[in-house]
This record gives C-alpha cells, structure tokens and sequence, in this order.
C-alpha cells in the first residue's frame, strides 16, 4: 500500500515537535484508539490512560517508523501490544497473591513470561523469599502488602517515626527483590 505525502509530512513535522500537527493527529485517531483498547480492557479509566500511553509510544518510536503500513496500523499496533501488556498483567495479578505489590508483580511478570513459572512454583519461590528476609522485613512486608496497612500504621506498630517506617519498607523491598532474582 503506498504511503500518503501526507503520511510522510506529518511524521516529519511530529518528529520536528510540531505540535498543531501532533494534536491535529491526536485529535483525529483517539476514538479509535481508545475504542479499540476499550472493547478489550472495558474499564473506561484504564482504557484512557492507556491510550494516553500509546501516543506516548507513539511519539517515542516514530523515528523507527519506516511507512511499511499507515500510520493508523502503525497507532494500532502500539495500541495492541499495550492491550496485550496489559492483559498480562491482569492475568498475573490475578494468578499471583492478589495482594503483592506493583513492583513485585512486575518484576515476576518477567520470570513468569521468561521462565514459565506454574502458579505453584511462583508461590514457592516467594515463599522462599519471605523465609530468608530478616524478620523485620518480613513484619514490613506482610503489614502494607497482604495486610494493606497504610504506612502510618506500620510505624506505630513497630514504635518507629513514618520516616523510618518509609524507609524500612525500601530496604525490604530492595532485598526481597534481590533474594527473589537470585533464587533459582
């Protein structure tokens, strides 16, 4: 299918941050993209933010843009493959403690996907975890995450200023990580 000048044109001037003409373009494909993502997510909000997040994209990757298809193909392929993220994490999230934070879960979504971890074998290994961080960290980490506890709350159980209730709560989460990756 051959490209349009117009095609060619506007990606030129988007990539020169032309921004009556990225707004023109934004203005003209956001119904599409967003009642695409919206006919699979179905949750408005979120199927707003991701179609934010795909002009994002959009914008970022338009230099690699060789106008092997139209742009709209191209909108829609962003708009795909975040949809497909998105699912994903949906689905581990939902296989996974429905409790365990963002960044946990998204530094599982790598091992899950990479290393096709069961359910089981996820559970395990992070039970695994929790066995070898000291105890403080665990009591910090079970309190916000399977206990929802603000953090506030944590600090005044464990008698600790918010500070370092803050600060404990980092430390734990950098060392489950860290036990979590090397943990084979």
């Amino acid at each position: 299918m051959p490209i349009s000048q117009e095609e060619k044109e506007t990606v030129e001037k988007i990539i020169n941050k032309d921004n009556l003409t990225f707004f023109q373009f934004y203005k003209k494909n956001y119904s599409l993209v967003f009642n695409f993502i919206k006919s699979k997510i179905r949750e408005k909000n979120r199927a707003e933010e991701l179609t934010q997040d795909v002009f994002f994209d959009f914008i970022e990757s338009l230099r690699d843009f060789h106008f092997h298809c139209s742009l709209k193909t191209f909108l829609l392929a962003i708009a795909k493959n975040k949809v497909i993220d998105e699912i994903r994490k949906k689905k581990i999230r939902s296989i996974l403690f429905s409790h365990l934070p963002d960044f946990v879960v998204e530094s599982l979504k790598v091992v899950f996907i990479d290393e096709e971890l069961t359910k089981n074998e996820l559970k395990k290994k992070i039970e695994n975890v929790f066995k070898k961080l000291p105890k403080d960290y665990q009591l910090v980490l079970r309190l916000k995450y399977i206990e929802n506890k603000k953090v506030s709350f944590i600090a005044q159980r464990l008698k600790i200023k918010f500070k370092a209730a803050e600060s404990l709560l980092f430390r734990a989460r950098k060392a489950f990580i860290k036990i979590f990756n090397s943990i084979s």
